[in-house]
């Protein structure tokens, strides 16, 4: 610690992403062996953190992620669409196609940028907003790669009429992002994606998470 920082801060902090870890929560005294201090200590932090929603503890005492988290994660979305935008044009206008940005949300895959192309004659129509399962389109097939670490990959997933009859797509992952998983990637009206898009989609996911970190 630094004469800058905040000694109680930086616990609470490192309460929660204990508990973010861990699927059945935590008793006081687990968190006080993990974070090396005494029961006193972490009984004061879990009131404050509950005060505010961001932790709860069950019937049994264990301590949770609260739900106030979640309110937090909802203002994540539109400061990640800022950072994703000026990447997402220039792929969109580079390869004549709908460009977007996939965050994973559950189970599911959810569009939370969405550009397209303005000198095209037509194009695919794709919102902010929609989703699908994982294991299904080029975005959530790419996300499972990067989670899965696959190294013969070419760094990208190529799907055709997955999501939309007719409709091809290209995307590749996020990487090195630390707490977010998603892609970027495009979707077009073809038979199948042309050889250049797919590396082109590439180096888009990499300014992105670029732009992220």
């Amino acid at each position: 610690m630094t004469a800058e920082t905040s000694q109680t801060l930086d616990r609470g902090l490192r309460v929660l992403k204990l508990l973010a870890d861990t699927d059945h929560g935590l008793t006081v005294t687990e968190l006080s062996n993990k974070l090396g201090v005494n029961r006193t200590v972490v009984y004061r932090l879990l009131a404050t953190l509950e005060q505010h929603s961001l932790v709860r503890r069950d019937i049994g005492g264990r301590a949770r992620v609260g739900l106030g988290v979640l309110q937090l994660g909802r203002q994540v979305h539109p400061l990640v669409r800022e950072a994703a935008l000026p990447a997402l044009r220039s792929l969109a206008e580079d390869v004549g196609a709908t460009a977007h940005l996939t965050l994973v949300d559950g189970t599911d895959a959810l569009a939370v940028a969405v550009v397209e192309p303005t000198w095209t004659d037509y194009h695919v129509a794709y919102r902010a907003g929609f989703r699908h399962p994982l294991d299904r389109g080029a975005a959530g097939r790419a996300i499972l790669a990067a989670r899965a670490g696959r190294p013969d990959d070419p760094g990208y997933a190529l799907t055709h009429g997955e999501l939309e009859a007719g409709a091809s797509g290209a995307a590749a992952p996020l990487i090195g992002v630390t707490g977010i998983e998603g892609s970027v990637g495009v979707v077009m009206l073809c038979d199948s994606v042309p050889d250049r898009v797919g590396p082109r989609v590439v180096d888009a996911a990499r300014e992105v998470s670029d732009a992220l970190r």
